[in-house]
């Protein structure tokens, strides 16, 4: 039975259905499931398949958001139910994300910040237009050893630049690595500005998260 509802699960993640993905979370915790059984063994797949199905052009962008809203809804649920049995997730690290100053565009950094969190990254996502010292004030307060900036206009984009030399002014650059990105955002504008790494999308940017925790 608790496998049955697992497989259910990652499929109702893969379908798009965050509906069922929320009610078959909801029969599992009933089931006697561990939350954390949950996640790494249903909700962590699901977003896994979908991930490939869109990095080969199986899935687009709506199917990959639509599976995404489906994961935060099941761990609006679950999170409570972690803190209950005081067990947490294994962090792959944390992570400080948002959109930058002057910027309103939201859908591709909570995209991002959705399948970070999917992967196991703790991730304090500051919303939008977010002010240069609010970034540093949120590093010093949580200790974040990867900050996401997302730019979607070609006037904001020089904000990204701004947030690293404040950064090293704080004194927190050594510490931590940048990830840039946003439609009109390069890989050789992230290299200019003295950015870590670039990714073009919600896939390429978990790969990259986890290529500059390891160290790689």
């Amino acid at each position: 039975m608790d496998h049955e509802i697992i497989t259910q699960l990652i499929s109702a993640i893969v379908d798009g259905d965050p509906e069922l993905t929320v009610e078959l979370t909801r029969k599992a915790l009933a089931a006697g499931l561990e939350p954390l059984v949950i996640i790494d063994q249903g909700l962590i797949p699901g977003m896994e398949i979908v991930g490939q199905k869109f990095a080969c052009g199986d899935f687009f962008l709506p199917n990959l958001i639509i599976s995404a809203n489906g994961m935060q809804e099941a761990m609006m649920l679950l999170e409570p139910e972690l803190r209950a049995r005081q067990q947490e997730r294994k962090s792959a690290g944390k992570v400080v994300i948002g959109t930058v100053h002057g910027d309103i565009h939201e859908i591709g950094k909570s995209l991002v910040a959705t399948m970070l969190s999917a992967n196991g990254f703790q991730v304090f996502d500051l919303g939008v237009d977010v002010p240069v010292g609010t970034f540093i004030a949120k590093i010093r307060e949580t200790g974040a050893d990867l900050l996401g900036l997302s730019a979607l206009l070609t006037t904001t984009m020089v904000v990204q630049r701004e947030i690293i030399a404040a950064l090293k002014q704080a004194g927190l650059r050594e510490r931590v690595k940048v990830m840039v990105g946003g439609a009109p955002v390069t890989r050789n504008w992230a290299e200019e500005i003295g950015a870590d790494g670039y990714a073009e999308d919600a896939i390429g940017a978990v790969a990259l998260a986890k290529r500059l925790s390891s160290g790689v």
